[in-house]
């Protein structure tokens, strides 16, 4: 008895000390799904540099990038290779899409815009040169740390609010 009450005050502690696994990019069929048009009514097709609809389907990813840089890591470049994927499946191919940068409130707003329209380019480059995805079907937008996913004062790094976000914007 008493090693079942041990057994029942330890190993619950264990499993909280456990490292935190890595986040793992999604599966390219989950993106898929995710970006399919036809899962809302009443999505309005964007000209492009128009804002995209509330409605539009889409799909924040974690991008990692080296610090302060738009050099993708071999992290980032799991992910894109699923996104890659995704975006040349037959459901997605004949759509545009935005990709958005955005960061978090470290380093000035004007910084953060140029760094996260550099990251967003080299989004939109990796999958036009890696799965031959049309210049035309990619819009790479820098958001800087407008429209933060986690709200935070200025200096105030948050991984969760250093993303991209994938929009799309019909044929």
């Amino acid at each position: 008895m008493r090693a079942s009450m041990l057994l029942a005050i330890v190993l619950p502690l264990a499993v909280v000390a456990l490292p935190a696994r890595a986040q793992t990019a999604p599966a390219a069929g989950d993106l898929i799904q995710a970006l399919k048009l036809g899962q809302t009514r009443g999505i309005k097709l964007v000209k492009p540099g128009a804002a995209a609809p509330a409605t539009a389907p889409s799909v924040s990813l974690t991008v990692e990038f080296a610090t302060g840089s738009a050099d993708l890591t071999p992290q980032a470049r799991q992910t894109l290779d699923q996104l890659g994927q995704a975006l040349t499946s037959a459901e997605l191919t004949k759509d545009r899409f935005r990709i958005e940068g955005h960061t978090d409130t470290v380093g000035s707003p004007g910084y953060n815009k140029a760094l996260s329209q550099r990251r967003a380019e080299a989004v939109a480059t990796y999958l036009e040169q890696g799965f031959a995805v049309a210049s035309s079907r990619l819009e790479a937008v820098g958001l800087g740390q407008e429209g933060l996913l986690v709200p935070t004062p200025p200096q105030t790094e948050n991984a969760r609010n250093r993303r991209v976000k994938v929009i799309n914007l019909g044929g």
